[in-house]
């Protein structure tokens, strides 16, 4: 692997919102980077914000949504050309509103099963295995409801 410390980190919060069985997932608009992939809501955290505090803004600002981020997930670190990128993946209850795509090309609420059927950024990858596989999101939303 080659020399990461001349690169910018970038620190972005993730949010797994689960409702009825099912994941929040948005594509990113033309003009973004990754144009039409799909991800996970969240984004990059601001100076000083901790990666959960980061969710919370980001999916209220994306996707009109209150979210308690009630498990942190492992950071994934991923080496882009022009980046060094740190994923904090939440498991999210959603608190309140209804979802809308506000900086998304479109959203979709997917069965994990469903995930390895839509392209994500390299980044996600292993985290997307993790979220498809059996059990997963049954574990989520029990953690979700005694969160409540």
């Amino acid at each position: 692997m080659s020399d990461t410390s001349s690169l910018p980190t970038v620190r972005v919060g993730l949010g797994i919102v689960v409702r009825e069985g099912r994941i929040l997932i948005g594509r990113r608009r033309k003009g973004d980077s990754f144009a039409g992939l799909w991800e996970l809501p969240g984004g990059k955290c601001e100076a000083g914000e901790s990666p959960a505090d980061c969710v919370r803004r980001e999916l209220l600002e994306e996707m009109n949504i209150d979210v308690r981020p009630v498990r942190a997930l492992a950071a994934i670190e991923h080496q882009y050309p022009k980046a060094w990128v740190i994923l904090y993946p939440f498991i999210c209850r959603h608190e309140s509103g209804e979802a809308r795509a506000l900086s998304a090309a479109e959203m979709r609420w997917v069965r994990p099963e469903e995930l390895p059927t839509y392209e994500f950024p390299p980044a996600n990858r292993g985290l997307i295995e993790i979220l498809s596989s059996a059990g997963f999101i049954d574990g989520a939303i029990d953690l979700a409801a005694r969160s409540a």
